[in-house]
C-alpha cells in the first residue's frame, strides 16, 4: 500500500472523532493528514511526511483554535423581547413625567415614565427608551 494512501485514511480516522466529539482538533489533524498524503504523492520521504503532518497541525492549532475561542465568547447581535426595545425612539401619546404618560413603541401602545422625575415630554415629542420595567417604560 502506497503511503499517501495510508495518509488518506489516517485523516478519514481523524475525521470520525471530529463528527463523533464536535472536538475541532481533529479536524484540524485530519488536515494535517491530507497535506501529508499530498507529500507522499509527489515522492516526499517519510520523514518529510511527518514533519509536513506535524508542522500544519501544529500551525492550524496555533492559529484557528484562539480565532475560534474568542468568536465563541462574544454575544449573539441578536436582541430579542424587552432588550430589543431598549436604546429604541418612541412618540409620546400623553404627556410623560416622572407619574406616568403613554408613548407609542414599535407600534404599540406603553405606559411610560421619565428617568428624571423633574423631565417632561409633551404629546408628539419623540424620546428615547432607557429600560423596560415591567409594563412601563423608562424614557428621556
Amino acid at each position: 500500500m502506497d503511503s499517501w494512501i495510508g495518509w488518506l485514511i489516517a485523516a478519514v480516522a481523524l475525521g470520525i472523532p471530529l463528527v463523533v466529539t464536535a472536538m475541532p482538533e481533529f479536524g484540524m489533524f485530519a488536515v494535517g493528514a491530507v497535506a501529508a498524503a499530498v507529500v507522499a504523492a509527489v515522492g516526499g520521504g517519510i520523514v518529510a511526511q511527518v514533519l509536513v503532518f506535524v508542522i500544519v497541525s501544529v500551525a492550524l492549532i496555533a492559529v484557528v483554535r484562539p480565532i475560534a475561542n474568542r468568536n465563541a465568547k462574544q454575544k449573539p447581535e441578536l436582541r430579542s423581547g424587552i432588550d430589543a426595545l431598549k436604546g429604541r425612539q418612541a412618540v409620546v401619546l400623553e404627556r410623560v413625567d416622572g407619574r406616568g404618560g403613554r408613548i407609542k413603541l414599535a407600534g404599540e401602545i406603553w405606559s411610560a415614565r421619565t428617568l428624571d422625575d423633574d423631565l417632561a415630554f409633551e404629546p408628539g415629542q419623540r424620546v428615547d427608551v432607557v429600560e423596560i420595567e415591567g409594563a412601563t417604560a423608562v424614557v428621556m
